[in-house]
């Protein structure tokens, strides 16, 4: 069976976000500080039309990551914040399964990326992802809220954190409040990989 995996760029002081995220800020106030590192990566700007772009291991972490997936699940709200910068052409080119409570049309965009909206909780979309990647991974984009769900269902196979030597201040943690597994069973991670980039830290996780 495929394996869910997310990854995300954190603060020292526990941020994926900055304050106020929305449409005018979708990272929040300050929010792009935490992906300043991945902007000259080759992988990541292939991914988003560009040329050019550095080589070396962070890429080629990015690169590997970016390959695994065949569906992506995601959050109303990252949807919202992110429809609009992602423009026409959004960086996935694949199915992605919005978890949400406004039902609507699947929004087909260029590039092979398709919005299906799940109004069914996040386990139908799961459900849906698997089925649309085959044999390939489900990506967990986010955000924080939805992967502590996944969490706390034991959904979550692996987690990729890049550690951002920033001090945000406020906006969304990742791991706020208690935070169990299933049957309220301790979350515990077995580190696989941690790579010290130029910009990040990065810190591979899987659940035992």
């Amino acid at each position: 069976m495929s394996e869910v995996v997310a990854q995300l760029s954190m603060s020292l002081d526990g941020y994926v976000t900055g304050p106020d995220p929305g449409r005018a800020h979708p990272l929040g106030v300050g929010g792009e500080r935490l992906h300043e590192w991945v902007y000259g990566l080759r992988s990541w700007r292939a991914a988003h039309g560009l040329d050019g772009g550095a080589g070396g291991p962070e890429d080629e972490l990015v690169a590997e990551w970016t390959a695994r997936p065949g569906a992506v699940v995601m959050g109303h709200t990252m949807y919202v914040c992110g429809e609009e910068p992602w423009g026409d052409n959004p960086p996935f080119h694949m199915p992605v399964h919005v978890v949400t409570h406004h039902p609507r049309e699947t929004l087909v965009k260029e590039g092979g990326t398709a919005f299906h909206f799940v109004t069914g909780g996040p386990e139908r979309a799961l459900a849906l992802a698997r089925a649309a990647a085959g044999d390939r991974d489900v990506s967990l984009a986010g955000g924080a809220d939805l992967v502590r769900q996944f969490v706390r269902a034991g959904w979550l196979d692996e987690l990729l954190l890049h550690i951002v030597p920033v001090l945000l201040g406020g906006g969304r943690r990742l791991f706020d409040g208690p935070l169990d597994g299933p049957a309220g069973t301790p979350v515990e991670w077995r580190r696989t990989q941690v790579l010290d980039g130029t910009g990040a830290t990065h810190i591979r996780l899987r659940t035992r």
